[in-house]
């Protein structure tokens, strides 16, 4: 260890967070998490007894960094968030799969139940995750559970000591309804896939709402809820993403100086379109805020105009989007496409002030497909338009929408930059979204 690196790790503080174990190419090779920072990264360090595995990984590490969350249960989501982001190598290495963990609640049963799996398949049902450390999502979904009682084994009718316990819903004696207890296992969804903040105020408003009408067993709900979940910040916190310092995040910094923004864009929108021969076309609209993950934002549309010209599609997204005033605008959106999308876009977000790029993947939808960038110069102070020359089949589309368009700057960048690894995160969670919801559409079609 040099001594620009012991002084760097004397700073640690003791504090949750994530860390990042870098190499001497600056390219991230580990992400964990930890309940205090100081004590954990530091023990990489130690002259202890280490496995092969870590001791090879230790042996690369040239520098760390590492965001500070609230609490242990922050750094497991944003620690499972930033391995999907980076892949990093040793992560694989010494990943057990056993430890890696979904949430699973099926909507679609008369009496759901809450469980845990490590392979999601595709029945219907809600999986949340994936959650690197299998022990402490099961214990905070148990903690949870005083909050919004569940059952964890299929509905039997049958009371049990989890009923006396106030751990179940009690339907199996009359404490609550069926529909009554959906309604709160999809609170429990939301605040598991971070729409935590949100939820906070919601269930304040409805306190509120339903003592006002007099439904006073409403608002004791709510209120019961609502204080419950106050009550674990001094357990496990599930604090909202918005609370995080996403000035640590390098990815967001990068994209601000690409931008040219005043911050760290805060909401990152990202779109694809599907379909099969213009049937059953479909775009999706996945969220990330402060550089994770947003599930509970995520939308889908039916695309009603033109079947199969993707261009059109997703100009008809984009504006059927922007009709939502009731969902929070985007500081930033990411299009899967190249400079013929982003110009026919670029007219609908001018008017809201919404930066928006394309990631034109040149018809490599691979996951080694390199990251290239288009962007309009109006987001980059200073810059001018620097395109490649079109080759292939491309050339042809490619000069007709520079006819009269703004000017762009068309740039590649290394697979191993922060800001290449989140817009290959969100372009591939868009195109995963979408090609969920298409083959959804195309087995009801066939069905018929």
């Amino acid at each position: 260890m040099d001594s620009l690196l012991k002084q760097k790790l004397s700073k640690l503080p003791a504090l949750p967070g994530v860390y990042f174990h870098k190499n001497a190419a600056g390219e991230i090779i580990y992400v964990g998490k930890a309940a205090v920072l100081k004590n954990r990264v530091k023990q990489y360090f130690q002259k202890s007894k280490k496995d092969i595995k870590t001791a090879a990984l230790v042996a690369e590490i040239a520098d760390t960094d590492w965001i500070v969350v609230d609490t242990e249960m922050d750094a497991l989501f944003l620690e499972a968030e930033m391995i999907k982001r980076y892949m990093p190598k040793w992560n694989i290495l010494l990943r057990d799969d056993k430890s890696v963990s979904y949430v699973r609640i099926n909507m679609n049963d008369e009496v759901p139940y809450v469980s845990f799996t490590r392979n999601p398949v595709d029945d219907k049902a809600t999986y949340i995750g994936p959650f690197y450390g299998k022990t402490t999502v099961e214990k905070a979904v148990k903690i949870l559970r005083h909050v919004f009682p569940y059952y964890i084994k299929p509905y039997t009718g049958k009371k049990t000591l989890d009923t006396d316990l106030g751990l179940t819903p009690g339907i199996e004696i009359g404490r609550c309804a069926p529909k009554d207890y959906k309604r709160n296992l999809r609170k429990l969804i939301r605040y598991l896939e971070g729409d935590r903040e949100k939820l906070l105020k919601d269930l304040e408003k409805t306190m509120l709402d339903e003592a006002s009408k007099g439904n006073y067993e409403l608002a004791a709900e709510a209120r019961d809820q609502l204080f419950g979940l106050k009550e674990l910040k001094k357990k496990i916190v599930f604090s909202d993403k918005e609370f995080l310092d996403i000035s640590s995040d390098q990815a967001l910094r990068e994209l601000q100086q690409l931008l040219g923004l005043d911050e760290p864009p805060r909401r990152i929108e990202g779109y694809d379109i599907s379909h099969q021969s213009g049937t059953n076309t479909v775009a999706s609209m996945v969220v990330f805020i402060n550089g994770a993950s947003a599930r509970s934002e995520y939308r889908k549309f039916k695309i009603r105009t033109s079947k199969n010209d993707d261009l059109k599609s997703m100009q008809e997204v984009i504006a059927r989007r922007l009709k939502h005033k009731e969902w929070e605008y985007p500081d930033v959106i990411i299009l899967d496409g190249g400079i013929t999308q982003v110009n026919a876009v670029l007219p609908l977000v001018e008017p809201y002030g919404i930066p928006v790029v394309g990631r034109d993947k040149s018809g490599d939808h691979s996951r080694n497909a390199k990251v290239v960038l288009v962007v309009p110069n109006k987001f980059i102070p200073g810059s001018r338009r620097s395109l490649p020359s079109p080759r292939g089949s491309r050339a042809n589309s490619r000069a007709a929408a520079l006819r009269n368009p703004p000017e762009y700057t068309y740039s590649e960048l290394s697979k191993q930059s922060h800001i290449a690894r989140l817009v290959a995160r969100i372009d591939e969670e868009a195109h995963r979204f979408a090609i969920t919801y298409h083959s959804l559409l195309k087995r009801k079609s066939m069905l018929k």
